[in-house]
């Protein structure tokens, strides 16, 4: 979708319906014009200061407000913006942009803001996707991420790896320029190691698993033979009531999940059906579904009663289990036990009844997230473009070693270097542009 870059755009930039405020944003060369038409009393604005007055549009009050203009460059968009903060609610906030759109104002596209705010230079294409996560954050960790991006993390990290990829590249043409003085041994041995260095850089930057953990959170399992405490140990993690519990083996045939936020990560549950073999057509695709739960999760609580002896069962789970990211959970143990933690290593003792052990619990479960947002690299967009990057880049030095023209390493070197202009922006087309901003809020 193409944009006219000189319309003056509005939109609401709270969340709809009540609220105790709400703020309209306008944006561009007509901002300021639009406010004093609308604001009363009049007035000559000093930029970046609240006034306090009415919206009134043909004779009608609309509304009692604060409102403020930020000219240009010193906004988030580097236009005129006016904000003017209403009352919540959806009647003065409407009102308020039907008397804008009669003044030839047009209603902003979703994420047309900060939009505008990359083309005119104030950020750039990575700064601009931290907005959009940064607002869809649901847990400490995923918005610190977020933030590190907002403040540039991953804009110092790729002008970093481009200014070396051009010393690079300048080398190349220094000896394709000059042979008489730099010969083709020395370019391509420096051309080679610098190459695979940066390559490795690119590709260490890349935490897939960490980048998902901080965005969308760790995938927990509860598994275990039937009563063994797995429904009321999730019960116990939610604070609430989320599985059924009674005394009747095979209660939980499907799987039951819960949220929850331990150390700034989100955690999600699920108590799956106890893996026995049964006769019961719904139970065993309960078993089924469980036993895939366990193969993605990321950390797996296999649950054992220590009030009971080790069964075939539980010496079925515990090898099924051994090599996955493992806590053995001995439960009841608020109950005379028959079970030694001695003989499982690393094992918690926890009672869903009592809580005992369950902090240390949530503390362990939460440990197998360490680390998760903390790479350069968060952005699933950014990481597959990186790799790009990591791929030219292996390609120059594979070039090199193979004694071939030092001209075709200059091409993976700028095929390398445009891969990574594509994670800022210096290089993008509108389409990619579309695909960005159209999951951006309106008003943002």
């Amino acid at each position: 979708m193409r944009f006219e870059e000189k319309d003056t755009i509005a939109a609401l930039a709270t969340a709809p319906g009540e609220g105790g405020i709400a703020i309209v944003r306008v944006s561009g060369p007509e901002a300021e014009n639009a406010l004093k038409a609308l604001f009363v009393p009049r007035r000559d604005f000093e930029s970046h200061r609240f006034y306090y007055g009415h919206i009134v549009d043909q004779g009608e009050t609309l509304d009692e407000c604060m409102a403020v203009l930020m000219r240009a460059p010193q906004s988030y968009t580097r236009e005129d913006v006016a904000e003017i903060h209403l009352h919540g609610g959806e009647w003065a906030a409407r009102s308020v942009l039907q008397s804008l759109y009669r003044l030839g104002i047009r209603a902003a596209e979703p994420g047309e803001f900060t939009r505008r705010a990359f083309l005119n230079g104030r950020i750039d294409l990575s700064r601009a996707e931290a907005v959009m996560n940064l607002i869809a954050a649901d847990s400490s960790r995923a918005a610190r991420a977020a933030v590190r991006q907002l403040d540039g993390g991953v804009s110092a990290f790729i002008r970093d790896a481009q200014a070396r990829m051009i010393t690079l590249l300048s080398g190349a043409a220094a000896a394709l320029d000059y042979p008489e003085e730099i010969t083709f041994e020395e370019a391509a041995g420096d051309l080679e190691s610098g190459a695979l260095r940066l390559a490795e850089q690119l590709e260490k930057a890349c935490d897939e698993r960490g980048a998902r953990i901080a965005e969308h959170g760790i995938e927990a399992v509860l598994c275990g033979r039937p009563n063994v405490g797995k429904s009321s140990l999730l019960n116990a993690f939610a604070r609430q009531e989320r599985a059924i519990v009674t005394d009747i083996p095979g209660t939980t045939r499907d799987i039951i999940r819960a949220d929850v936020l331990i150390d700034g990560l989100r955690v999600h549950f699920s108590d799956t059906a106890g893996l026995r073999d049964s006769a019961d057509a719904i139970e065993q695709i309960g078993v089924e579904r469980a036993r895939r739960a366990i193969a993605g999760a990321d950390a797996v609580l296999t649950v054992l009663n220590a009030r009971e002896e080790l069964t075939e069962e539980d010496r079925a789970l515990l090898k099924e289990t051994e090599n996955a990211p493992r806590i053995i959970v001995l439960n009841q143990w608020d109950q005379p036990t028959v079970l030694r933690p001695g003989d499982f290593p690393g094992a918690v003792t926890v009672s869903a009844v009592t809580g005992e052990g369950l902090a240390e619990l949530e503390k362990r479960v939460a440990a197998f997230g360490a680390g998760a947002g903390e790479s350069a690299l968060t952005q699933q967009r950014h990481m597959a473009l990186a790799r790009e990057a990591a791929a030219s880049l292996r390609s120059a030095a594979a070039v090199c070693r193979a004694g071939e023209d030092v001209s075709l390493a200059v091409i993976d070197l700028q095929s390398a270097l445009a891969a990574l202009g594509r994670i800022t922006g210096e290089q993008v087309d509108e389409k990619l542009m579309d695909d960005i901003f159209s999951r951006f809020c309106v008003g943002k």
